[in-house]
């Protein structure tokens, strides 16, 4: 019988590290689609993995392109308003509701990102939190968003109006399939030749611009597709819980987003989603019982985690796995 090593795309035998990570992603995709028969409330899972995408969205711009961005929550926040409002007062059909969200948060990001693009470092982050303020007074202001109250009782709908929604188990599985198809074309993304170009750039920029890459045209679309994708995650988080609300939009947002991907693990894949779990999970368990005191305790976790994982939690993982595998040469 002969053995059968598994490689990768480009006929490279795989790793151990790369082969535990492949298991550990089938068998968490595994753990995903039992989960409801599991136990786990739904709508807890669904929200973490919501969270998920956009510290996925984030991740693509801070962890793969070097660009820090404190406005983020205004394309999570902007899409959710879109999405709530096409359905509830247009009678869109979710998919539709959820891709104009996407759509219209990408749009957005590419007017912040023609702004931002040109400024670097502590300038371009600031330019990106005023915009995403202006973004959360126009959803204050503006008559369609319900002002201080948000959007409330945003209909799940039938999807293609065909398969209802109202179910939690029907709309958990839209859930995961859109998380995985995210987290696939992610993947795709940073692992393509443009993706390699945005590390480049992370790296030296200085060498990326002498080898005649247009440096600019590569952060903004990397900075549209993060856009894009984090308001995916506000359309989606909208249709599941059934309101859009102030909170979706305000700077808190951006700040939760880079506390879960520098808690996971900046510039790695798994990264952001073990940081959304960590940081939804001690929301979801504490809020209850401590109040507003989560916000501090997170916060402490936070210090301890960058104290002594200064990688994130997967960062470390990895580092660690690469410490055991070097002996072995």
């Amino acid at each position: 019988m002969n053995n059968v090593t598994p490689s990768t795309p480009n006929g490279q035998p795989m790793t151990k590290s790369a082969q535990l990570i492949r298991i550990t992603y089938v068998a968490l995709l595994i753990l995903a689609l039992l989960a409801p028969m599991l136990g786990l409330y739904p709508v807890f899972v669904m929200k973490l993995l919501c969270f998920a995408i956009f510290a996925c969205a984030f991740n693509l711009l801070l962890g793969y392109t070097g660009l820090l961005s404190f406005g983020h929550a205004a394309f999570f926040g902007s899409a959710a308003y879109i999405t709530g409002w096409l359905i509830k007062s247009q009678g869109l059909t979710p998919e539709l509701g959820i891709a104009a969200g996407a759509i219209g948060a990408g749009l957005i990001g590419l007017v912040v990102g023609l702004v931002a693009i040109r400024r670097q470092g502590i300038y371009f982050a600031m330019i990106t939190l005023a915009i995403a303020q202006m973004v959360f007074f126009i959803c204050l202001q503006a008559p369609f968003t319900g002002g201080e109250d948000g959007l409330q009782a945003v209909p799940r709908g039938a999807l293609f109006g065909l398969l209802s929604l109202e179910s939690d188990t029907a709309m958990y599985y839209l859930v995961v399939a859109v998380f995985v198809g995210c987290f696939l074309a992610i993947s795709r993304i940073v692992t393509s030749p443009f993706g390699q170009v945005l590390k480049m750039i992370r790296e030296n920029e200085p060498r990326a611009i002498s080898l005649g890459y247009q440096v600019d045209r590569y952060k903004l679309l990397a900075f549209v597709l993060s856009a894009t994708l984090a308001g995916l995650a506000g359309s989606l988080k909208t249709v599941v819980m059934g309101f859009a609300t102030l909170s979706d939009v305000h700077w808190s947002m951006s700040g939760e987003v880079i506390l879960m991907t520098l808690l996971g693990g900046v510039g790695t894949f798994f990264g952001p989603v073990v940081g959304a779990g960590i940081v939804i999970a001690l929301q979801n368990t504490l809020a209850d019982k401590v109040g507003s005191w989560v916000n501090v305790i997170i916060g402490v976790i936070f210090v301890l985690c960058v104290l002594a994982f200064r990688k994130g939690v997967v960062g470390e993982l990895h580092a660690y796995l690469e410490r055991r595998r070097k002996p072995a040469k």
